[in-house]
């Protein structure tokens, strides 16, 4: 049976896979519609959608020990790309500014927002599993002075 930090932690892992498949496709698209053309800044869309495409599936593969090193990463990715978007809309990036009414520009903000901060979560989460080892609660029995455990006599308390 499932926990619900499991169950949780499940639910972030298919959103965050989703967030940063569905960035990886608005690249893809708009570099097949146009920004291919575009020194740097072409190629650079190809490079997103390609690397968004494989974190995807290292998301929805990756083992629950490792999961939190690929979620982090990820996080990562989708925030420098939101920040070089952010960059492009204000100040320019590459020689090359985008304007807010540009296609895709306001989902892709959505999308990657909600990526990073899916991902974020999803990293801090299970980095502080168990099983990546994260220190689970438990209960030690308390010692004296000594070092022995409580009950345990010791020539000093004869």
């Amino acid at each position: 049976m499932a926990t619900r930090g499991t169950a949780a932690r499940l639910v972030l892992r298919v959103a965050g896979a989703g967030l940063t498949a569905a960035m990886a496709a608005i690249h893809l698209r708009l570099w097949a519609e146009g920004y291919q053309y575009l020194a740097t800044i072409g190629p650079l869309f190809l490079l997103n959608g390609v690397v968004g495409i494989l974190l995807t599936v290292a998301l929805l593969a990756t083992p629950v020990r490792r999961l939190g090193t690929v979620a982090a990463v990820t996080a990562l990715f989708t925030a420098g790309t939101l920040g070089a978007l952010v960059l492009s809309l204000t100040t320019g990036l590459f020689d090359f500014t985008e304007s807010i009414d540009a296609e895709l520009v306001r989902p892709t903000l959505y999308v990657e927002t909600a990526g990073t901060a899916v991902l974020t979560v999803l990293a801090v989460a299970a980095l502080s599993h168990p099983a990546h080892g994260g220190h689970p609660r438990r209960h030690y029995r308390r010692q004296d002075r000594t070092g022995s455990p409580p009950g345990t006599e010791t020539s000093r308390h004869r």
